[in-house]
């Protein structure tokens, strides 16, 4: 065969593999989606596994870029309220849409559900004033993880009170099988502030009185401070630095026997790349307080900014839809408590379930103080815990704290 012709037809033959190469890449990245998105999208949410899986999902549609950033609920606002906004979908929860909400920055949903989420069910249309205002595609709750195996070896029977927690942590604190027998989300700040919000309204306490004033300050606020400070007397000295990110980690590094702890964190323990206790972490209700558990129901979702075009908050929302998709539960069933067609609840959502079913309240996101309140707690409580002050001082300058914020803003 003559050398040019060879040369040709090898020419020939590359030229077609490469061909068939960049054909199966492009047909890859559509395969999950029922669409091909060609206009560019832009998301902003919470790092957790379940939102990670729902991007990802999404991402197969093309030309959409997900940030997941622990600190998204403090960037949100600013970002969504840039014109245009810097994103076009927003991860939230019940909590962190109200900022949103408030400055107008997301936008009603009504048009584009019936254009493109005949899928839904009732439960994921979150309406406010009458107007589906986010999409929710899983809840959420704190319910208590712990180690099977160490509790079984020490003969102590699954907590169902804080009380009995201490007690179970007393017993395991006598053997060296864990660096400390329980964790907690105490960071100083939100995650404190959450925390005392589930046991005083596990303990049935009510944050507000006539006019919105703070009604914290009481019998109930007490014995709910009482309580958490019973429980740092078993956790890492550094409680005070610790997220939810911090005790997971702590869970899968053998570290710790029992937490309260994120639903949505269920689902790492059996992570075999990053868990060194696979299999040995089991889920059961929050603990109860007087009233009900001490947990709160949460959802998560989706929202989509105003300020956008039309063009694009039509692609945005059907992007969503394909993250939120059946096909995305069925690859990640134990990520989360899921609201959309084809969960199956496993053993990673038994907790969550038995929390709900239990009587877990939810987050009260509708009181127009909370947010001012859930602040004023997130900041005040820590001089209780470290022993800057007494339950009643610590209770008395958070109601003054929030106070001042809810008459600057008109609330009082």
């Amino acid at each position: 065969m003559c050398p040019i012709r060879q040369e040709s037809n090898l020419m020939t033959i590359k030229k077609i593999a490469t061909t068939i190469a960049i054909s199966l890449i492009s047909s890859s990245v559509w395969a999950g989606c029922a669409f091909e998105n060609n206009i560019e999208l832009k998301s902003l949410s919470n790092s957790f596994d379940a939102m990670k899986a729902v991007t990802e999902s999404m991402a197969e549609c093309g030309n959409v870029t997900s940030v997941l950033d622990v600190d998204f609920k403090d960037k949100q606002p600013e970002a969504f309220a840039a014109n245009p906004s810097l994103y076009q979908i927003g991860g939230v929860s019940n909590g962190t849409m109200v900022p949103l909400l408030n400055a107008g920055t997301i936008r009603p949903l009504d048009d584009l559900v019936a254009k493109y989420g005949s899928q839904l069910k009732p439960s994921q249309l979150i309406k406010v004033n009458g107007e589906i205002m986010a999409i929710a595609m899983m809840v959420n709750n704190q319910h208590l993880m712990y180690r099977e195996d160490v509790l079984s070896e020490f003969r102590i029977a699954v907590p169902t009170t804080h009380a009995e927690m201490v007690a179970a942590a007393a017993i395991i604190a006598k053997y060296d099988v864990v660096d400390y027998p329980i964790g907690g989300t105490y960071k100083a700040g939100w995650n404190l502030g959450e925390e005392f919000i589930n046991n005083y309204l596990g303990n049935g306490g009510a944050f507000f009185g006539e006019g919105n004033a703070p009604s914290i300050n009481n019998a109930t606020g007490v014995a709910t401070l009482n309580t958490m400070k019973s429980l740092t007397e078993h956790m890492d000295p550094e409680y005070l630095v610790s997220d939810s990110t911090y005790v997971q980690q702590q869970f899968q590094q053998g570290k710790i026997a029992m937490a309260t702890l994120w639903a949505t964190r269920a689902g790492a323990m059996d992570n075999a790349e990053e868990s060194e206790v696979v299999g040995k972490v089991i889920m059961a209700s929050a603990p109860m307080g007087s009233a009900r558990p001490a947990s709160t129901n949460w959802w998560d979702g989706i929202v989509f900014a105003t300020n956008m075009t039309d063009e694009q908050a039509d692609a945005a929302f059907r992007v969503a839809m394909e993250g939120i998709d059946t096909e995305m539960v069925l690859a990640n069933n134990d990520d989360a408590v899921w609201l959309i067609d084809g969960y199956v609840a496993g053993s990673a959502a038994a907790g969550a379930i038995a929390t709900a079913d239990n009587g877990a309240a939810p987050y009260p996101s509708s009181s127009p103080g909370m947010g001012a309140m859930h602040t004023a707690l997130g900041n005040g409580i820590a001089a209780f815990l470290t022993g800057e002050k007494d339950a009643a001082t610590a209770l008395a300058d958070i109601e003054a704290a929030y106070t001042i914020s809810a008459t600057e803003s008109g609330l009082m």
